[in-house]
């Protein structure tokens, strides 16, 4: 599946998944609506026809009271008026049936009783008999009209309370729906946030990868394996296969490469030695006398060829090296005696640049070390060199040797020009030279450092540096005491310290 393909589907589920909530709350709202109408539709509707039913018995009850006190012809119409008014609102209230079905064929009932009982009323009004009117009326239709008003009370009270019913039963479900579509939420935030992170995951860790097999190979590591199978049907498959194929070239470029400088090294070799040869025979007078300036350019030629010779012999040593032909041969080492070589031949030109020069010794350090005396000896004496051609006048550099854990430590520091931290990571590569070369008064080859780190990973250890400009450098070499005798050419990284 490709890489679009994945995100797209991932977006998809996301989406999907975000859906349900909203589902369950539209669910939820549908219910209240349906519960509502109900409301609506029954409940609203049966107060309003049971508020005309009470407005109905009043006016019953008044025209009642007034009709023995006018001829029939006027009060009977409006107490029949009333009477039918308050049936026909009995049968509508009828209607809506379930709970107020008994009630409602009681209210029906009472309103039979005073239909039944006008005509009664009628003939006693009628024959002017006032007891007669007196008992219809307190007999028949004011029973008949109380027992109407106690139906009307009782439907009142059971809409009421089926009403309270349904709005408590809409509350519950509003509730009910509200902590469901939370829930709902955070479980689905929390598989969406899963998904998510799967998806992330399925890109970073292949960008890591590579990203981690790039900074290896511009370490000059081309062997270093990538953790991304270049058989894999998607984009980072194909910048896998395009990655091992690059390796593999600029493997070949840097074999080549330094192959050249092998042979182009031995090649230099023998006419520089020649070349000595013939300079140190003219100097020693073989071909002749030599006149004072012949004498002065024979010397400068001398000093330009070993200047050449030792830049040969330097890449030889990084030929060796990078190809796997470099060898240490470690040896029983007494650490006293190897620090008291370096302090006495760094003593001199410590005087003769005004340079003050500190060795110090920590505590628990081993009293021999296996080392290659003779390749650490050009390691630690290289970076002597460069922190005394770095550091002006009244400047201090230290030697400092110091126990760390299982390994000896050493550390060269200066308060030279110091190195800026963008170029701290480069300084170990070949011919890289940095900014800080103007502070010299001669610039160097830019080998002696990367000649430096093959050696101390020959050793087992490594090295590290830290600077920062305008303060000063620390070089500090971490070796085991016991080297192992192996060959070169392994491309571990470089560690960089932080800048002070």
């Amino acid at each position: 599946m490709t890489l679009r393909a994945r995100l797209t589907l991932g977006f998809l589920a996301i989406a999907a998944l975000l859906l349900i909530p909203l589902g369950m709350s539209i669910d939820a709202l549908r219910s209240v609506r349906e519960t509502t109408a109900e409301l609506e539709r029954s409940d609203f509707s049966a107060s309003l026809v049971l508020g005309q039913a009470i407005r109905a018995l009043e006016t019953a009850r008044e025209k009642e009271q007034v009709y023995p006190l006018f001829p029939d012809s006027v009060a009977r119409g409006p107490l029949l008026a009333a009477i039918d008014t308050l049936g026909i609102r009995a049968d509508s209230l009828a209607i809506f049936g379930g709970e107020l079905q008994p009630a409602t064929d009681a209210l029906r009932e009472a309103v039979d009783s005073m239909r039944a009982a006008m005509p009664a009323y009628r003939a006693a009004s009628l024959a002017e008999n006032t007891a007669a009117m007196d008992s219809v009326s307190e007999q028949r239709m004011r029973p008949a009209l109380a027992r109407a008003e106690g139906r009307l009370q009782q439907i009142g009270l059971t809409l009421e309370g089926r009403a309270r019913r349904l709005a408590s039963d809409a509350t519950k479900q509003v509730s009910r729906a509200t902590d469901t579509a939370l829930w709902a939420l955070a479980l689905v935030v929390l598989l969406a946030a899963g998904v998510a992170i799967q998806i992330t995951h399925s890109i970073s860790r292949p960008v890591r990868e590579l990203e981690r097999g790039l900074e290896a190979v511009a370490d000059g590591d081309f062997d270093r394996p990538l953790g991304i199978s270049a058989t894999r049907d998607d984009e980072f498959g194909r910048l896998a296969s395009s990655y091992h194929e690059m390796a593999r070239r600029l493997a070949e470029l840097d074999k080549l490469k330094a192959e050249f400088v092998s042979v182009a090294s031995h090649e230099l070799k023998t006419p520089i030695n020649v070349i000595l040869g013939y300079l140190q025979l003219l100097e020693e007078g073989l071909y002749g006398p030599l006149t004072p300036r012949q004498h002065e350019v024979v010397a400068t030629l001398t000093a330009q060829g070993q200047g050449l010779a030792r830049l040969v012999q330097q890449l030889l040593d990084v030929s060796r090296f990078e190809a796997g032909g470099g060898r240490i041969d470690p040896r029983e080492v007494r650490l006293g005696a190897f620090v008291d070589e370096l302090e006495s031949a760094f003593r001199v030109l410590a005087h003769q640049r005004e340079v003050r020069f500190t060795v110090l010794l920590g505590e628990g350090l081993p009293e021999t070390v296996y080392w290659d005396a003779d390749r650490m000896s050009e390691v630690v004496g290289n970076l002597l060199s460069n922190a005394f051609k770095f550091t002006e006048r009244g400047g201090r550099v230290d030697l400092e040797v110091v126990r760390a854990a299982e390994n000896v430590q050493l550390v060269v520091r200066d308060t030279g020009a110091g190195i800026p931290a963008e170029q701290l990571p480069h300084v170990f590569r070949k011919f890289y030279q940095a900014d800080n070369q103007t502070a010299a008064s001669l610039k160097g080859t830019g080998l002696g450092l990367a000649i430096a780190k093959e050696i101390v990973e020959a050793h087992g250890g490594q090295i590290t540096v830290d600077s920062t400009p305008g303060v000063g450098t620390e070089f500090a070499i971490e070796l085991p005491v016991r080297a192992s005798r192996r060959h070169t050419g392994a491309h571990a990284p470089i560690t960089v310290g932080a800048a002070r």
